[in-house]
Protein backbone atom coordinates (compact mmCIF):
# COMPACT_ATOMS: atom_id res chain seq x y z
CA UNK A 1 0.00 0.00 0.00
CA UNK A 2 1.50 3.22 -1.04
CA UNK A 3 1.52 5.52 1.96
CA UNK A 4 2.32 8.70 0.93
CA UNK A 5 -0.68 9.63 -0.39
CA UNK A 6 -2.58 9.32 3.09
CA UNK A 7 0.56 11.59 4.71
CA UNK A 8 0.19 14.11 2.00
CA UNK A 9 -3.93 14.11 2.38
CA UNK A 10 -2.83 14.11 6.13
CA UNK A 11 -0.61 16.96 5.75
CA UNK A 12 -2.90 19.06 3.54
CA UNK A 13 -5.66 18.43 6.00
CA UNK A 14 -4.32 19.52 9.28
CA UNK A 15 -2.32 22.77 7.78
CA UNK A 16 -5.66 23.44 6.27
CA UNK A 17 -7.69 23.22 9.54
CA UNK A 18 -5.57 24.74 11.32
CA UNK A 19 -4.84 28.08 9.32
CA UNK A 20 -8.80 28.07 9.77
CA UNK A 21 -8.71 28.23 13.36
CA UNK A 22 -5.75 30.98 13.43
CA UNK A 23 -3.27 29.07 15.58
CA UNK A 24 -0.22 28.19 15.32
CA UNK A 25 1.68 24.63 15.56
CA UNK A 26 2.82 25.13 18.68
CA UNK A 27 -0.50 25.91 20.16
CA UNK A 28 -2.16 23.37 18.37
CA UNK A 29 0.12 20.48 19.53
CA UNK A 30 -0.83 21.61 23.07
CA UNK A 31 -4.03 21.63 22.94
CA UNK A 32 -3.56 17.92 20.79
CA UNK A 33 -1.00 16.76 23.66
CA UNK A 34 1.96 16.36 21.10
CA UNK A 35 4.93 17.39 20.54
CA UNK A 36 5.65 20.79 18.59
CA UNK A 37 7.80 18.40 16.53
CA UNK A 38 5.51 15.83 15.97
CA UNK A 39 2.83 18.20 14.48
CA UNK A 40 5.65 19.55 12.03
CA UNK A 41 6.43 16.61 10.98
CA UNK A 42 2.87 15.36 9.81
CA UNK A 43 2.19 19.58 8.24
CA UNK A 44 5.57 18.21 6.00
CA UNK A 45 4.29 14.90 5.13
CA UNK A 46 6.21 12.72 7.01
CA UNK A 47 5.61 10.52 10.06
CA UNK A 48 3.51 7.72 11.29
CA UNK A 49 0.28 8.77 12.77
CA UNK A 50 -1.43 6.34 14.84
CA UNK A 51 -5.42 6.71 14.72
CA UNK A 52 -4.76 8.14 18.69
CA UNK A 53 -3.08 11.01 17.48
CA UNK A 54 -5.36 11.79 14.83
CA UNK A 55 -8.16 11.69 16.91
CA UNK A 56 -6.39 14.00 19.32
CA UNK A 57 -5.75 16.32 16.64
CA UNK A 58 -9.18 16.53 15.44
CA UNK A 59 -10.90 16.85 18.37
CA UNK A 60 -8.24 20.08 19.31
CA UNK A 61 -9.21 21.16 15.56
CA UNK A 62 -13.05 20.86 16.45
CA UNK A 63 -13.37 18.52 13.48
CA UNK A 64 -14.53 15.18 12.29
CA UNK A 65 -12.13 12.80 12.27
CA UNK A 66 -12.75 12.49 8.70
CA UNK A 67 -11.83 16.15 7.50
CA UNK A 68 -7.94 14.78 8.68
CA UNK A 69 -7.68 12.10 6.42
CA UNK A 70 -9.74 11.59 3.50
CA UNK A 71 -9.21 12.68 -0.10
CA UNK A 72 -11.21 14.93 -2.02
CA UNK A 73 -13.70 12.29 -3.81
CA UNK A 74 -15.16 12.02 -7.20
CA UNK A 75 -18.94 11.68 -7.90
CA UNK A 76 -18.76 7.87 -7.82
CA UNK A 77 -16.31 6.46 -5.14
CA UNK A 78 -15.63 2.59 -4.77
CA UNK A 79 -13.31 1.94 -1.80
CA UNK A 80 -12.33 -2.03 -2.94
CA UNK A 81 -11.66 -4.62 0.20
CA UNK A 82 -7.59 -4.11 1.50
CA UNK A 83 -7.01 -0.60 -0.47
CA UNK A 84 -8.20 1.92 2.26
CA UNK A 85 -5.76 3.42 4.11
CA UNK A 86 -5.66 1.35 7.27
CA UNK A 87 -5.27 3.57 10.57
CA UNK A 88 -3.53 1.02 13.47
CA UNK A 89 -4.15 2.27 17.13
CA UNK A 90 -0.38 2.55 19.35
CA UNK A 91 -1.98 0.50 22.26
CA UNK A 92 -4.73 -2.63 20.98
CA UNK A 93 -5.27 -4.53 18.68
CA UNK A 94 -7.41 -2.31 16.97
CA UNK A 95 -7.83 -0.77 13.06
CA UNK A 96 -9.53 1.45 11.62
CA UNK A 97 -10.35 2.41 8.14
CA UNK A 98 -12.06 5.34 7.19
CA UNK A 99 -14.52 4.32 3.64
CA UNK A 100 -16.56 8.07 3.70
CA UNK A 101 -16.02 11.24 5.26
CA UNK A 102 -19.09 13.90 5.45
CA UNK A 103 -19.26 16.39 2.41
CA UNK A 104 -19.24 19.99 3.14
CA UNK A 105 -22.64 20.49 5.51
CA UNK A 106 -22.99 16.60 6.40
CA UNK A 107 -21.36 15.83 9.60
CA UNK A 108 -21.18 12.46 9.63
CA UNK A 109 -18.06 9.70 8.83
CA UNK A 110 -18.13 5.95 7.88
CA UNK A 111 -15.42 3.92 8.96
CA UNK A 112 -14.88 -0.15 9.18
CA UNK A 113 -13.11 -1.28 12.41
CA UNK A 114 -11.41 -4.31 12.98
CA UNK A 115 -9.88 -5.95 16.48
CA UNK A 116 -8.33 -9.07 18.15
CA UNK A 117 -9.09 -10.24 21.36
CA UNK A 118 -6.55 -8.28 23.91
CA UNK A 119 -6.15 -4.62 25.38
CA UNK A 120 -9.30 -2.81 25.36
CA UNK A 121 -9.29 0.57 23.06
CA UNK A 122 -9.54 3.11 24.98
CA UNK A 123 -11.12 6.17 22.94
CA UNK A 124 -10.78 9.94 24.16
CA UNK A 125 -14.20 11.69 23.85
CA UNK A 126 -14.54 12.95 20.63
CA UNK A 127 -16.04 16.83 19.85
CA UNK A 128 -19.07 17.81 21.88
CA UNK A 129 -22.57 16.73 20.37
CA UNK A 130 -21.08 13.03 18.76
CA UNK A 131 -22.79 9.87 18.55
CA UNK A 132 -21.56 6.81 17.33
CA UNK A 133 -23.56 3.77 15.68
CA UNK A 134 -21.47 0.54 15.61
CA UNK A 135 -22.78 -2.54 13.59
CA UNK A 136 -21.18 -5.62 14.23
CA UNK A 137 -20.22 -7.46 11.13
CA UNK A 138 -18.23 -10.27 12.45
CA UNK A 139 -17.63 -11.86 16.02
CA UNK A 140 -17.97 -10.49 19.30
CA UNK A 141 -17.84 -6.86 21.40
CA UNK A 142 -17.94 -5.11 24.20
CA UNK A 143 -18.07 -0.97 23.68
CA UNK A 144 -19.42 1.82 24.47
CA UNK A 145 -19.03 5.13 27.18
CA UNK A 146 -17.04 4.25 29.97
CA UNK A 147 -19.46 2.67 32.70
CA UNK A 148 -22.22 1.90 30.10
CA UNK A 149 -20.07 -0.60 27.59
CA UNK A 150 -22.51 -3.28 26.03
CA UNK A 151 -21.70 -6.66 24.83
CA UNK A 152 -22.41 -7.35 21.23
CA UNK A 153 -22.52 -10.11 18.55
CA UNK A 154 -22.96 -9.89 14.61
CA UNK A 155 -25.63 -8.31 13.44
CA UNK A 156 -25.96 -6.28 16.60
CA UNK A 157 -26.24 -2.65 16.52
CA UNK A 158 -25.28 -0.08 19.43
CA UNK A 159 -26.13 4.17 19.69
CA UNK A 160 -23.66 5.84 22.03
CA UNK A 161 -22.36 9.55 22.91
CA UNK A 162 -19.12 9.72 21.36
CA UNK A 163 -18.11 12.66 23.40
CA UNK A 164 -17.71 10.94 26.14
CA UNK A 165 -14.29 8.40 26.75
CA UNK A 166 -15.59 4.83 25.77
CA UNK A 167 -13.95 1.95 24.60
CA UNK A 168 -13.67 -1.01 21.79
CA UNK A 169 -12.56 -4.58 23.03
CA UNK A 170 -12.91 -7.28 20.57
CA UNK A 171 -13.66 -10.64 22.17
CA UNK A 172 -13.57 -13.43 19.66
CA UNK A 173 -10.60 -13.13 17.12
CA UNK A 174 -11.36 -11.59 13.44
CA UNK A 175 -14.08 -9.31 15.11
CA UNK A 176 -15.52 -6.38 12.87
CA UNK A 177 -17.84 -4.10 12.42
CA UNK A 178 -18.98 -0.42 10.69
CA UNK A 179 -18.79 2.11 12.59
CA UNK A 180 -20.70 5.47 11.60
CA UNK A 181 -19.61 8.77 13.51
CA UNK A 182 -22.35 11.30 13.79
CA UNK A 183 -21.64 15.10 14.54
CA UNK A 184 -23.99 18.02 15.13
Amino acid sequence: MDRTAPLATIAASLRRERERLGVSLGELARRAGLAKSTLSQLEGGSGNPSVETLWALAVALDVPFARLVDPPAAPVQVVRAGEAPRLLSDHAPFTSTLLAACPPGARRDLHVVTGEPGTAKQAHAHIPGATEHFLVTAGRWRTGPEGGEVELGAGDYARFPGDRPHTYAALEPGSAAVLVMEYV
